[in-house]
């Protein structure tokens, strides 16, 4: 009694070691056993079998580089295993086992073919679903792994389509299996050690918290068959069935061992969504839950989220789960959760000896980055991405590529001055490429208003071009010559501002010859030539620049802005209606419609024009505007206010000026706007007392405590008033002060501050000829933005009809030094100097507005938007 009790003890310590994978204790406690038992002597044959073939695969994994080691090192555990695979073996209860394990061992010395044999045996496939003990739960899952493994090694005998089939069924099956099995398995094993821990809690008397289980190291066979089955069902083009499989796998209750593989599954997942799976063709996990429970008739499920197999592992359950409705939702959960975990196994340490460590995290957590930013800039959510790359700053020291791509993510945020100090890093980072250089210098150009530093990186590009080639001469040159008219449009010192253009010319020559096949660079010698009236010139190059891209939207605005300088209003009128029936929704081109309308055919086809741009504007942006929480819209849109937009994206030269200034909407952008650069500036650059106007306005904005930023994207809102100022134009020309009026109070509501409508307001009284109220707008629209045009010119004329000759005659040569292409302008001039008795210069400014307004287009050529692409 006492012998058996012995062999009782021993077979329980034995049965613990396994579960605990202590091989040498299990050899050691089987040869115990055998010596007090000599019943168990095939049992005890099974397990030194079973501990010497494990202790020597947890040295030496059963890779193709340790079959020649596997084949020496394996013979005593194949002989005790032979010998328990028998009919007394089978007495014994150990045959089943000692077939499975040597399947195992024949596979790990590469014999595929026997380890298929012995699972024949086993009669692995037509295995009943019953639970199992947690040590016989892995030897089956690896069986069914193994199994697929040797398949693919061994393809089918018969090359008929049938069988080909058959043996790829076979292979998912048998993958899929063993996914389950070890889930089930590392579930369980996570199961006893809690029992465990709270044993010991229990024994010592302890409530203090305990560190969380390590994670344990599941091995490749069992790794494989987790990953496996996936990617046979993409192989086979059954994606469907692919996604399912991994949604099976992340649907299960984690368990310590499979912390790193479910940031793989959640990023292979989301890539796949992204890659083949969208529209009628994803199936969100609600309906596959929902199909899965009607087939299987699935009554309850129980609090401890039973499966419905015992072979199935358990899965999460509960009633506030959050199910993904569509794929953008599911890929932006997978991600975010893939970001979590890796931002979680991020290794923060430089230190040389976690090197290898820190590269490897750093590599998942990058492709995890780059699907974010696939996903999240697509629909807009680049806020959600500036967290994630934000949380990424932590363990990216000195590595270009998230950098890079956080200065994107602020660019499209609208945060310039932070992305230009962001591609500052970036350029040390690498100090031989040009692209940071040429973002860093287009960020100046386009929205900072700095053009001196975008030249200094212009130049630098230049410099890192030369030095080490990388295709982009000519770029760098364009965006030199960018910067140089950039800089001559903000000059008014004649001989500075010369100087500036031949430069400008010199860097668009330059950039032609680099690349005779860039539109750009034909684009913008156009518009220098258009710039210095040299209308022929300009028309011949952006033909040019059209026959390299026909879809350039600002050569076809150029294009229709040179015939109407050419008083071709019905052929400009032709190719803006042709380029709306390409590009429905732009609005850029509606609003140079409207004013060749308003030039050629009248008033009433203008307003219709104009109407229509305010139902486009409902169309585009409505959503975006109708938002109850106005922070809510900000955070997702634009966190700057109008004050700061207006004064860093308005023209300053004319309103007819303004609205190419703005952002583009969607449909447009997708055309000539690139995705990162969403806000376009004009050419007309803005001067030293911009800056001061800026912050004169905040300073009255915080004033004007009646007045609230509107909800929504801000640029949609400054779009929206310069339609109301535009229907407020065509109005006063029809006569109709009352509808003008009603236009200019809708703008107000927008932004009282905007020099526009204080000059939209001017002309009402100028109309009403009540000179005195006139000339306060004018002089207000002149106070906050000193270089507009068209206040100077109408501001001159009130002078001179209130009496004030010299006066009239100063603020017009203002005018006329800020543009002298302004017919407007020198006529206004030879009126004064006529009242005044200076009939010979009055002449002379006459002739001048002559020969001005033969080249003059029916808005300004700076109303183009400034262009990139």
């Amino acid at each position: 009694m006492a012998g058996k009790s012995r062999s009782f003890r021993i077979e329980t310590e034995i049965e613990k070691s396994r579960e605990e994978s202590n091989w040498k204790k299990v050899i050691d406690l089987a040869e115990q056993l055998k010596l007090r038992s000599p019943n168990s002597e095939y049992l005890a044959n099974f397990l030194i079998g079973e501990g010497k073939l494990e202790s020597f695969l947890e040295e030496l994994p059963p890779t193709d580089a340790n079959i020649s080691k596997a084949r020496t090192g394996l013979t005593d555990a194949k002989r005790y295993l032979l010998s328990t695979a028998s009919e007394q073996g089978k007495k014994a209860g150990v045959m089943l086992d000692s077939n499975l394990l040597l399947g195992k061992l024949h596979y790990a010395m590469g014999m595929y073919e026997d380890s298929l044999n012995y699972y024949s045996q086993a009669e692995l496939q037509t295995l009943t679903e019953k639970q199992l003990p947690s040590r016989s739960l892995r030897i089956v899952a690896e069986s069914y792994a193994i199994k697929g493994m040797c398949l693919e090694k061994v393809p089918p005998s018969s090359s008929s389509k049938y069988k080909q089939a058959e043996w790829d069924e076979q292979r998912v099956k048998c993958f899929e299996l063993a996914g389950d099995l070890t889930l089930l398995y590392l579930q369980e094993q996570d199961k006893l050690q809690q029992q465990q821990q709270q044993i010991t809690n229990t024994n010592a008397g302890s409530y203090s918290p305990q560190p969380p289980n390590p994670e344990r190291q599941i091995g490749p066979v069992l790794e494989t068959a987790l990953q496996r089955a996936p990617i046979l069902h993409i192989q086979a083009g059954k994606l469907q069935s692919a996604v399912t499989r991994y949604r099976t796998m992340l649907s299960a209750v984690e368990s310590s061992a499979t912390h790193s593989l479910r940031l793989t599954l959640t990023r292979q997942l989301a890539e796949v969504l992204l890659r083949g799976v969208s529209g009628t063709v994803y199936t969100s996990p609600e309906k596959v839950n929902e199909t899965t429970a009607s087939n299987k008739k699935l009554t309850q499920i129980t609090q401890n989220s039973v499966a419905d197999s015992p072979w199935k592992p358990r899965k999460y359950t509960g009633l506030n789960l959050f199910i993904p409705r569509n794929e953008n939702e599911e890929i932006i959960l997978l991600l975010l959760i893939s970001e979590a975990m890796a931002v979680r196994d991020a290794v923060l340490s430089q230190s040389p000896e976690f090197k290898e460590a820190r590269i490897h995290a750093y590599d998942n957590a990058t492709a995890i980055y780059d699907l974010l930013t696939i996903a999240l800039v697509r629909w807009g959510h680049a806020d959600l991405l500036h967290e994630s790359f934000e949380r990424a700053m932590k363990f990216s020291f000195e590595e270009p590529h998230v950098w890079m791509q956080h200065a994107l993510c602020l660019v499209t945020m609208g945060q310039y001055a932070h992305a230009l100090s962001v591609f500052k890093e970036v350029s040390k980072l690498l100090p031989t490429k040009v692209i940071p250089c040429l973002l860093a210098a287009r960020i100046c150009y386009e929205h900072l208003n700095q053009i001196g530093e975008g030249l200094d990186w212009s130049t630098q590009a230049l410099s890192r071009e030369m030095s080490n080639p990388q295709g982009l001469l000519s770029r760098c040159h364009l965006f030199l010559g960018i910067g140089y008219n950039l800089q001559a449009a903000a000059n008014h010192l004649k001989q500075e501002k010369q100087h500036l253009v031949i430069s400008a010319f010199d860097a668009f020559h330059k950039a032609q010859q680099s690349d005779p096949n860039d539109h750009l660079a034909e684009y913008y010698l156009a518009l220098q030539f258009a710039y210095g009236c040299q209308v022929g010139e300009a028309m011949s190059h952006v033909k040019m620049a059209l026959n390299l891209r026909a879809e350039h939207v600002p050569s076809l605005y150029l294009l229709i802005l040179l015939l109407s300088a050419q008083k071709q209003h019905a052929e400009a009128l032709q190719l803006v209606e042709a380029a709306l029936e390409e590009y429905p929704d732009n609005l850029n081109l509606f609003y140079v419609k409207a004013h060749l309308e308003l030039q050629s055919q009248g008033g009433e086809l203008a307003l219709f024009t104009a109407k229509h741009m305010l139902s486009l504007w409902k169309t585009l942006y409505e959503d975006q505007t109708n938002i109850e929480l106005p922070d809510q819209s900000e955070k997702r849109s634009d966190t700057r206010s109008v004050f700061q937009l207006y004064t860093s994206e308005m023209s300053d030269k004319d309103s007819s000026a303004s609205v190419s200034n703005l952002r583009k909407c969607p449909s447009t952008l997708s055309v000539h706007q690139a995705p990162n650069y969403t806000i376009t500036g004009s050419l007309h650059a803005h001067s030293l007392a911009a800056s001061r106007v800026e912050q004169a306005l905040s300073e009255v904005a915080s004033s004007l405590s009646s007045f609230t930023p509107r909800p929504g994207p801000q640029h949609a809102w400054l779009l929206q008033l310069q339609i109301w100022l535009l229907l407020a134009e065509i109005y006063l020309s029809l006569e109709q002060v009352a509808e003008t009026t009603a236009c200019i109070q809708e703008a107000t509501s927008i932004f009282p501050l905007s020099h526009h409508i204080m000059y939209m307001r001017g002309l009402v009284h100028e109309y009403k000829q009540e000179f005195i109220e006139a000339k306060l707008c004018f002089q207000n629209a002149v106070a906050i933005n000193p270089t507009h045009i068209k206040s100077l010119q109408h501001l001159g004329l009130i002078y001179h009809y209130l009496g004030s000759q010299r006066l009239a005659e100063k603020t017009l040569r203002d005018a006329a030094r800020i543009d002298p292409t302004s017919h407007q302008t020198w006529y206004n001039l030879g009126k004064v100097l006529e009242s005044l008795g200076e009939f010979d210069t009055a002449s002379d400014c006459m002739a001048t507005a002559l020969e001005v307004e033969t080249s003059n287009p029916i808005l300004p050529f700076s109303s183009i938007p400034l262009t990139f692409d």
